[in-house]
């Protein structure tokens, strides 16, 4: 069961206001009295705080026996404040952009509200992996070590294009009404699913059949079970968060622009992108990797695309993402 911090009236660094805003999350495990064993989670798209739980437990990457470990939802994804859940005057189509920094703002203040002084590791996948570069810019006193996953610190303009495809599939469903639907845009919300299929695999993994290894018999279970996943989401949710992922980049003018903002961070920083990522290229990551000081480039070595990634989906994959936390933990 989660928890929820009430953050109150907030600004967005964007202008407008979060009224009544709440962050959900789940800790596991204890602050020790030096205060310094947080292991910080911030949840990635369509996903939850419970996500993340393949890494956590006796045995597992992260043990709650020695780490404090914070799962913390993202605005928007309907646990946190969303378009779903929110004060009146902001919800459904009214809900304002969510920025990246907004979220680890709100996070901040949490943190310092259970007592943590100090974390030791912000890791996470796809868009956690964007939340944890922007914690090592922001907050660079505060952050021994970032472990971005098959991430970015600012959304590509290829990435971009990309998010744009799959809201034009929803949006263009007439049920979707700017946002001011009654019922859910089934249609377009399943179009957004199928589309989403085709990005979040490699073409290896279509080409030699590895979805069998998840449990797909065909191909077109992949994009129906994307399509049936899909149509249970909230439209305004999805696209709330594809916003926020949109508008990613730690850089800006009050921090010099993104190649100054990178070079000011101090964490110790393994860069893991996935090898057959379409979102986030290898190539792209290696960018940011030698814009970072000190930053370990380690490409997570798969054939799974984006999902490479994702907590718990294979032992191989889980094996690379365990060496590298650890790496990091211990140092």
């Amino acid at each position: 069961m989660h928890q929820e911090f009430a953050l109150g009236r907030i600004g967005l660094v964007s202008g407008p206001d979060l009224p009544d805003a709440k962050l959900a999350y789940k800790t596991y495990g204890e602050l020790n009295e030096a205060r310094d064993n947080c292991v910080l989670l911030p949840s990635y798209y369509t996903g939850t705080h419970a996500s993340y739980e393949p890494w956590i437990g006796s045995g597992r990457i992260l043990d709650p026996e020695r780490w404090f470990i914070v799962a913390v939802n993202m605005f928007g994804n309907g646990l946190s404040t969303s378009p779903s859940y929110a004060s009146p005057e902001i919800r459904g189509a009214a809900f304002p952009g969510v920025d990246i920094a907004d979220n680890v703002i709100a996070q901040h203040r949490l943190l310092t509200a259970l007592g943590v002084q100090h974390i030791r590791m912000v890791a996470g996948w796809s868009m956690g992996a964007l939340q944890a570069y922007e914690w090592a810019v922001r907050f660079p006193e505060m952050v021994s070590a970032i472990l971005p996953v098959a991430g970015a610190a600012r959304c590509s303009p290829h990435n971009f294009v990309f998010l744009e495809g799959v809201r034009a599939a929803l949006t263009t469903d007439q049920a979707y009404d700017g946002g001011r639907y009654s019922s859910p845009p089934v249609s377009g919300l399943r179009a957004f699913g199928t589309v989403y299929a085709g990005w979040a695999y490699s073409q290896e993994f279509f080409r030699n059949g590895t979805y069998r290894e998840l449990g797909y018999s065909d191909v077109g279970y992949v994009l129906d079970d994307w399509a049936d996943d899909h149509e249970h989401m909230d439209a305004n949710n999805l696209l709330t968060v594809l916003g926020t992922w949109q508008r990613a980049d730690v850089g800006n003018p009050a921090r010099g622009g993104f190649e100054a903002a990178l070079g000011r961070i101090r964490a110790r920083c393994i860069v893991m992108p996935g090898t057959s990522d379409l979102y986030f290229p290898v190539a792209d990551s290696r960018i940011e990797a030698d814009l970072i000081p000190g930053a370990e480039f380690r490409p997570l070595q798969s054939n799974l695309g984006h999902i490479a990634g994702r907590p718990g989906i294979r032992a191989a994959e889980t094996d690379q993402i365990g060496d590298a936390m650890r790496q990091l933990l211990d140092g």
